[in-house]
C-alpha cells in the first residue's frame, strides 16, 4: 500500500467516479483503475461497486475511507509542520549553567527571537552544571549547551562567548575589605564559600587555590554567583565569583585580585560536531556566533 493508492481511493470515494478521480489525479483511468483493484486485492476486500458509470463505496470501502482520510490527513500534517520548520518556525532546546539564567540567556533568546524571521522559533530552557548538560547533549536532549570548556569531549563543538574576570567578594566591614586587591594567600585564614565544587567554575576557582598551594576553609557551596553573594552578605564568608551584574549590590565590597594572580573564566556554547540541525538551529547558532564577533 502507497500514499498514491490512498490518494487514488480518496479522489474516486469523494467523486464516485474513476474518470474524474484519475482526471484530478493526473493519471490514466486505466492506470487508476488497476492501482485500486492492486489495493483491493492486497486488502482482501471490495472497496466499489459500480452503479452505471459512477462508482460508490461497499461498506468495507466505507470503513477504509475513514482511516485513508485520518492518514492523509496526517501526512498533509507532517509536511505543513516539516515546510515550517525549515522556513521560519522551529523549536530549539538549550541547556545552561545557573549564572547565565538571570541576564545572559533571556537577554539573547529576546534579541534572537525580536528578528522578524524568528519570531515564530520556540525555545525549551533547562539549568544544571555543565557535565550534566554535556551528558544532554550527548544524548540528543538539547541542541546546544552554554557553560565550561571540557577538554575531553572532542565529538562537541565549544565555541567561546564571554569572557568573565574572577574577583573576590566579602561582607561589609571584613577585614580584607580594606585592601584594595586581594591574593590567594588572603583566603586561608577565612571562612570560604564556593561554586558548587562539580560545577565548571567551581572546579576552576578550586584550581586556583591548589595552584598557588591553599586549602581554603569551604564551609558552603551554591550553584551561581547571587547564592554566593547572599551568603556573602549575611557574614558566612569570603568568595571568588565570576565578575557578573549580579554581585555589583550594597551589602557586600568586590575586590580584584593582585595583577600576577589575575585570572578569568570563558564561558563557551556548545554542540555536537557533524549533526544535522534544524534551520532554526543553525540560525541561532550563527546568532550567537556573531554577537561575540
Amino acid at each position: 500500500m502507497t500514499l498514491n493508492q490512498l490518494g487514488y481511493f480518496y479522489q474516486a470515494a469523494v467523486l464516485q467516479h474513476f474518470n474524474q478521480a484519475a482526471e484530478k489525479m493526473n493519471i490514466s483511468e486505466p492506470s487508476l483503475s488497476r492501482s485500486i483493484s492492486s489495493l483491493e486485492d492486497e486488502l482482501g476486500v471490495t472497496l466499489f461497486e459500480k452503479r452505471g458509470r459512477n462508482v460508490i463505496l461497499t461498506k468495507a470501502g466505507e470503513i477504509f475511507l475513514e482511516h485513508a482520510t485520518q492518514i492523509l490527513d496526517d501526512v498533509k500534517r507532517a509536511e505543513n509542520e516539516m515546510h515550517h520548520l525549515a522556513t521560519d518556525g522551529g523549536h530549539i532546546d538549550i541547556a545552561y549553567v545557573s549564572p547565565l539564567a538571570r541576564e545572559y540567556i533571556p537577554h539573547t533568546v529576546r534579541n534572537f527571537l525580536s528578528l522578524e524571521q524568528n519570531k515564530n522559533i520556540t525555545f525549551n530552557f533547562n539549568q544544571d552544571i555543565t557535565s550534566v548538560n554535556i551528558e544532554g547533549l550527548k544524548k540528543g536532549s538539547y541542541d546546544l549547551i552554554f557553560g565550561s570548556y571540557s577538554a575531553n569531549e572532542p565529538n562537541i563543538e565549544f565555541v567561546p562567548i564571554i569572557k568573565q574576570e574572577i574577583v573576590a567578594i566579602l561582607p561589609i566591614g571584613h577585614p580584607l575589605s580594606r585592601k584594595e586587591a586581594l591574593q590567594a594567600a588572603d583566603f586561608a585564614d577565612y571562612q570560604v564559600l564556593g561554586y558548587s565544587r562539580h560545577s565548571g567554575l567551581g572546579k576552576y576557582t578550586r584550581s586556583f587555590f591548589k595552584e598557588h598551594g591553599i586549602a581554603p576553609n569551604f564551609i558552603c557551596e551554591s550553584p551561581d554567583e547571587n547564592g554566593i553573594a547572599s551568603l556573602v552578605a549575611q557574614g558566612f564568608g569570603i568568595a571568588l565569583v565570576a565578575d557578573v551584574d549580579t554581585i555589583y549590590r550594597d551589602d557586600i565590597c568586590i575586590r580584584p585580585l593582585i595583577s600576577s594572580e589575575s585570572f578569568s573564566h570563558t564561558v563557551y556554547m556548545g554542540y555536537m560536531r557533524g549533526k544535522y540541525q534544524l534551520p532554526a538551529v543553525q540560525r541561532f547558532i550563527a546568532f550567537v556566533r556573531n554577537v561575540q564577533a
